[in-house]
């Protein structure tokens, strides 16, 4: 086994663990390393070749392998040592990293600091529980998206999509683009799962009907799909008798939700928060095990990739401070509490580190004209008006203060006159 050292790990080549690496870096880490499993940096990116990436970072729209390569490009420039095709096994709490690759064989890393960075991954058929044989041509949206963006394959001719979270409605888009049929999309609550603005551009613009409160009950095929019944569902998400309609298909699109990649987390012993399904993070992005640092989508799913690679930067600061013993470990830390209409906050601990705080939020119900709020048992730390406020779309804020309170996230509709 070959033994290295360095003082701080990346786990995954994302936008996340790019823009950690290259920010620990920067702030003065003479050693980085990054693993990366795929055989190219960029992560989820590599197959994203629609816009809307680098609006709030670069004030442009970009192709998710623009953002990418604009941060590959950035490393390259330094002498951040970069692992592809690197599995890593295991990650103790006395921060050592075991890991594989076809070049070296097995590895043990000792590291200073480790920022897990492994992104997300994407409920399957089993984790709906949908009725049927398990024939060919069902498959989850990210992996459609491969085969189309990546390999230039049609997984079918006649696709219904499940679920409306933004990759189904990205590709509901990008499978009518190639000539294929989309018969619509079917979600099972009462809103859309995605962001407006790709509800508008994938759907509206190019006829795709949304069918909202109605989910997939059956797949009927037992070689390949051949049909798929659809039913519309009461209040509490059961379908609903005599509401029942099948639909001929070969091919049943599945974007139903991504979950944290913490399987490396979890066997470290880590904290994890069942609310997110990420690690329980303090406002310098550390786990519960000291100089292990979590941030992208594998800390929480995140909308847009500027906010993964904002936490990836805040992870780093965080990281450099615990290598340089900045960060007070003793002191005791402070609560953040989900207060009115706010599902999660992340980070859900904080205390004092020297550096502004940044959450990242989402809300339970959709709302027009709420007012975020901040606020500490004595005082409101921060405040803002929103036109507009929904559960799809992530909320941010940011406060100066440290914690000697404990504080509470609110998103209050405001009372009409």
């Amino acid at each position: 086994m070959i033994t290295r050292k360095a003082d701080i790990v990346v786990v995954g080549g994302g936008p996340a663990g790019l823009a950690a690496a290259l920010k620990a870096r920067e702030l003065g880490a003479k050693k980085v390393m990054v693993l990366e499993r795929d055989k190219e940096l960029g992560g989820i990116l590599q197959q994203c070749i629609h816009d809307g990436f680098g609006i709030h970072r670069f004030g442009k729209r970009m192709s998710g392998t623009q953002y990418a390569q604009s941060f590959i490009d950035e490393v390259e420039k330094t002498d951040i040592e970069i692992k592809l095709d690197t599995m890593v096994l295991e990650i103790t709490p006395d921060k050592k990293i075991y890991a594989c690759n076809n070049a070296e064989g097995m590895l043990e890393i000792e590291a200073g600091a480790i920022i897990l960075t492994m992104g997300c991954r994407e409920r399957t058929a089993s984790q709906v529980f949908i009725y049927g044989e398990r024939p060919t041509g069902v498959l989850t949206a990210g992996a459609v998206q491969r085969y189309i963006n990546i390999e230039g394959y049609l997984p079918g001719k006649r696709a219904v999509i499940l679920g409306s979270g933004d990759i189904g409605l990205i590709m509901a888009r990008r499978m009518t683009l190639e000539g294929m049929s989309v018969e619509g999309v079917y979600e099972v609550m009462q809103n859309p799962g995605g962001l407006t603005r790709n509800i508008v551009q994938c759907l509206d613009d190019f006829d795709i009907p949304l069918h909202l409160a109605t989910t997939v009950t059956k797949v009927h095929g037992r070689k390949r799909v051949e049909a798929v019944t659809v039913a519309k569902v009461d209040k509490d998400r059961k379908p609903i008798p005599g509401t029942e309609r099948t639909i001929e298909c070969d091919l049943l699109v599945l974007a139903v939700g991504l979950i944290p990649e913490n399987e490396l987390s979890r066997q470290a012993g880590i904290e994890i928060d069942p609310k997110t399904k990420g690690p329980m993070l303090d406002n310098s992005f550390m786990t519960s095990i000291p100089g292990i640092f979590a941030a992208g989508n594998v800390s929480v799913v995140f909308d847009l990739v500027d906010y993964v690679s904002k936490s990836g930067e805040i992870a780093a600061q965080g990281a450099v401070d615990y290598l340089n013993g900045k960060l007070t470990l003793d002191a005791p830390y402070k609560t953040v509490s989900c207060g009115e209409n706010v599902n999660f906050a992340v980070p859900q601990r904080i205390r004092e580190n020297g550096h502004k705080s940044t959450f990242f939020l989402r809300v339970k119900a959709p709302k027009e004209k709420a007012t975020l709020l901040c606020e500490s048992k004595d005082e409101v730390l921060y405040k803002k008006n929103c036109q507009f406020v929904a559960p799809p779309e992530m909320l941010t804020l940011e406060i100066d203060k440290g914690a000697d309170q404990d504080l509470t996230i609110s998103v209050r509709e405001v009372e009409k006159a």
